[in-house]
């Protein structure tokens, strides 16, 4: 809950003109924003083209955010800011079994979808583009966040729930990064089919729980 509670004071107190903004009028912008970035390289994502999708002059959103990479962070930080509040609303750091808690991410990552369609393409997009002028705070603020998120989820996990000798470090990389990996995959085929990517995630749960889970000893 602290995590989150800073990001969210950080990113009101960098846009506040942007917040003084009717809630239907923001989720335009955000929406308009993630959508564009998402479908773009950052060069190649004008800001006139993510006004008009918002249904907004060029230099009203100018007035809300400096320059192109300054809403372009924004949405990052905002991006961060709906995943931990799921994340939260669905208590994914409460169970001390980790593969609850990866299944309660799932279905916060789910509902995110549902409201935000456009914004885990985004995020995605984000972490792999190599523009200069924002590529370095994207790697700092994202190791930021996963290192923290990790944190959380470690400290939770009792060690003889697990093979013995596990890294249980590695092996929550392991997984995050199929995950991600996998959300990627089902990205670029278009609208995501929610009931899929829910049996295709439970598979890979039941698989991690069979190589990593510690077994039962025979009678």
């Amino acid at each position: 809950m602290e995590l989150t509670a800073a990001v969210e004071e950080r990113v009101f107190f960098m846009n506040e003109k942007f917040y003084n903004l009717p809630d239907e009028k923001q989720q335009r912008i955000i929406e308009a924003g993630f959508r564009v970035f998402s479908e773009n390289s950052y060069k190649k994502s004008p800001m006139s083209e993510i006004a008009d999708a918002a249904g907004i002059s060029k230099s009203l959103l100018f007035h809300y955010f400096q320059n192109k990479k300054d809403l372009y962070m924004f949405l990052w930080d905002k991006g961060a800011e709906i995943t931990l509040k799921y994340l939260n609303e669905y208590k994914c750091y409460e169970p001390t079994d980790l593969f609850e808690m990866m299944e309660r991410g799932m279905k916060a990552k789910f509902k995110i979808m549902e409201k935000y369609p456009h914004m885990a393409a985004f995020t995605i997009k984000a972490f792999y583009e190599k523009d200069p002028q924002i590529n370095a705070e994207i790697r700092k603020s994202y190791s930021k966040y996963f290192d923290r998120k990790a944190a959380k989820s470690l400290s939770a996990l009792n060690p003889d729930d697990f093979v013995e000798g596990l890294d249980l470090q590695m092996m929550y990389r392991e997984m995050y990064w199929a995950a991600e990996g996998y959300l990627w995959e089902m990205l670029q085929k278009g609208e995501p089919d929610a009931a899929q990517m829910e049996k295709d995630f439970k598979q890979l749960l039941t698989f991690w729980k069979s190589v990593y889970g510690k077994k039962e000893e025979s009678k």
